[in-house]
Formats: structure tokens, sequence, C-alpha cells
């Protein structure tokens, strides 16, 4: 059984950048597909980025479109995801988990980690 541990939450302002990182242990997840989804107190856990296994395509909500930027690193098991000109609106919980399959769907994803803490101050 494989875990997968986020990093790099914090406190920010409004416009800086952040890079979140989940690490993969106990098993490689080299070739499942990645995706970070997040949930904002009071909200539903939504869709942000995802990534294949290869890195050969990614997908983003379009809230982050254009700000966020998904990126992996099968060597290290890891996932990346940098979060730029940040939003009061972008705070949130902010989970990676994996699939075998291609999907912006919560419910195809069977391995998740703990979650980060994202908070960006207006």
């Amino acid at each position: 059984q494989g875990q997968l541990v986020e990093s790099g939450g914090g406190l920010v302002q409004a416009g800086a950048s952040l890079r979140l990182s989940c690490a993969a242990s106990g098993r490689t997840f080299a070739s499942y597909h990645k995706a970070w989804f997040r949930q904002a107190p009071g909200k539903e856990r939504e869709f942000v980025a995802a990534i294949s296994g290869s890195a050969s395509s990614t997908v983003y909500s379009d809230s982050v479109k254009g700000r966020f930027t998904i990126s992996r690193d099968n060597t290290k098991n890891t996932v990346y995801l940098q979060m730029n000109s940040l939003k009061p609106e972008d705070t949130a919980v902010y989970y990676c988990a994996a699939s075998l399959y291609k999907s912006t769907d919560q419910r195809d994803y069977a391995s998740w980690g703990q979650g980060t803490q994202v908070t960006v101050s207006s």
C-alpha cells in the first residue's frame, strides 16, 4: 500500500506564489495519473489539475488555468503544483491523488494524501 504526502502549503498574500509537492512512498505510482484537488471551507472538494503518467498531457480547471502549473518527476516519485498569482478564493486544503485512469472526477482516484492548507490573504 502506498502513501501520498503533500507539503508546501502556507499563508501568503494575494499575488504571491507557492509550490506544493506530493511525494509517493511505499510504491512508485510512476505510471499513475496524478491530480490535485482542493476543498474550501463549507464547499465540496473540486478538481484543480491533472497530469498523465508520462507527463505528456495536463488538464486544468478554468479557475486556475494560466496561473497554476502541474508537473511531475517520476525519478523522485513526486508531483508538483506551482501556484502563481494566488487569490483569496484559492484558499483551501489541497489534496493530491493517484489514479489508473486519466480523469478529472475524484471518484476515479483511489489513493489520496492527507492534504496541505493554503491560505491566501487579501
